[in-house]
């Protein structure tokens, strides 16, 4: 059986397992051991075991389950609804202030969780209802929550990243480093967008009334309750960035650090932390058995030698290089309108990789590249999982699938606009790393 052929049935069986919904996991691994027996035979199997061992004790990658661990226990420490209240008496006076403000927080919980679903589940709950009760559009309302919640893998520390760490040999401190900017970037632009429709049309996002002003005291007071956490995000990261600590050794002084904000805010008991613990351990119990999947996948593929028959076939068509990042892109786009990131990531980089250093891109501009279009796929309809979340908060307010389908769009073209500016002037993600020793 020819290569060719071979990679077609690879992916074929592949898909077909993702299509009948086959957790992914199973679509990977059966998958990759399906090909192993045939390529390598039985005794090869062990293979499989010396894979999860090694993958299951990186050290790089236990610093998912303490950043986890660290969100867990800051989204109980009930500094979302301190950041909101902030946001609230500082922006509410302002056209679309409400909004702006909810992506603002989106942000800065990126910055403490790591993850999409934090951001998004958290601000649904509390200021979708504020925004609705307030005359907010729904589209306005919701779609500011669903983009928000993408910053969270893009604003370090990123999850994701360090996926994409793991899998290229990228340098995971300066992947962080590299997506401080576009983070704060698309956060702006989100902000603009918002702020502008609003001024042209008030009745989107109107002001909170003036007897509902808050006093320049009361604005004071606001700031006290997110002091603690802005300076313990600080500080996790300012270690990091500055060669002080690896991104693992960063993460558990993280959480270290959230245990005391707990105790600061008055919200340290057992339970607490129990919930924290066993959340922490159902959302990396996931990642690492994806990751397990992923690295048996990625191992038989290279095997092949399929990477190596893709990128000679692509090198041969002798296109200009950004006319095949582009075509990358655009593929990844459509991936994520119907698959998970975690899938994403498996089935492209072995393809992609090989083609990128053949090109010579930098594989850590690539990768913010990367993680930018799978913040994309996060809101993509028809299957973007921030889209799901927010129905499942936003049904009880009336809030339709199709409203919450079309509030999405325009960020949609805002995260693509980033990507075009990046692949136009990378310093922007390169500055950061390559200045900051």
């Amino acid at each position: 059986m020819g290569l060719g052929l071979t990679t077609i049935i690879f992916f074929s069986l592949l898909l077909t397992l993702l299509a009948l919904g086959v957790p992914l996991v199973f679509c990977f691994g059966s998958v990759a051991i399906l090909f192993t027996i045939q390529y390598m035979g039985m005794d090869a199997l062990y293979l499989a075991a010396t894979t999860a061992y090694n993958q299951w004790t990186s050290t790089i990658l236990i610093s998912i389950p303490l950043f986890v661990l660290m969100a867990n226990l800051l989204q109980r420490s009930g500094i979302a609804e301190d950041l909101y209240q902030m946001m609230y008496v500082w922006f509410g006076r302002i056209k679309g202030g409400l909004a702006i403000g909810t992506v603002i927080i989106c942000a800065i919980f990126g910055a403490m969780a790591g993850i999409s679903a934090v951001g998004t589940v958290t601000m649904g709950m509390i200021a979708l209802p504020s925004m609705l009760k307030r005359g907010y559009d729904t589209k306005i309302a919701v779609g500011c929550i669903s983009a928000g919640g993408t910053l969270g893998i893009l604003i370090p520390p990123s999850v994701l990243m360090i996926v994409y760490g793991y899998l290229t040999g990228a340098s995971v401190g300066k992947l962080f480093m590299a997506g401080v900017v576009p983070g704060v970037l698309l956060a702006l632009i989100f902000c603009a967008f918002i702020a502008i429709r609003c001024a042209i049309n008030p009745a989107l996002g109107p002001s909170v009334p003036k007897a509902e002003a808050p006093s320049f005291a009361e604005k004071l007071k606001s700031l006290k309750g997110v002091i603690a956490p802005i300076i313990l995000v600080m500080i996790v990261l300012g270690l990091m960035y500055m060669g002080v600590c690896t991104a693992t050794e960063a993460a558990a002084l993280g959480c270290l650090g959230s245990l005391i904000v707990l105790t600061i805010n008055k919200k340290f008991t057992w339970k607490v932390v129990h919930e924290s613990v066993i959340g922490s351990f159902q959302m990396t119990g996931m990642v690492m058995w994806i990751f397990f999947g992923a690295v048996l996948f990625s191992h038989i593929y290279s095997a092949m030698g399929a990477a190596d028959m893709v990128a000679n076939f692509f090198n041969g068509l002798e296109l200009n290089r950004y006319v095949m990042l582009a075509c990358m892109q655009l593929l990844m786009i459509v991936m994520g309108c119907f698959m998970d990131p975690g899938g994403i990531i498996v089935i492209c980089i072995p393809v992609f990789m090989p083609l990128v250093e053949a090109m010579k891109f930098d594989i850590v501009w690539f990768g913010i590249l990367f993680v930018i279009n799978m913040e994309l796929g996060y809101i993509t309809p028809p299957f973007g999982f921030n889209l799901f979340y927010m129905k499942a908060i936003a049904t009880p307010q009336g809030v339709k699938m199709q409203e919450i389908y079309e509030s999405i769009i325009p960020y949609v073209f805002l995260g693509a606009l980033l990507m075009v500016i990046i692949i136009i002037w990378p310093e922007i993600t390169l500055w950061l790393p390559e200045n900051v020793k």
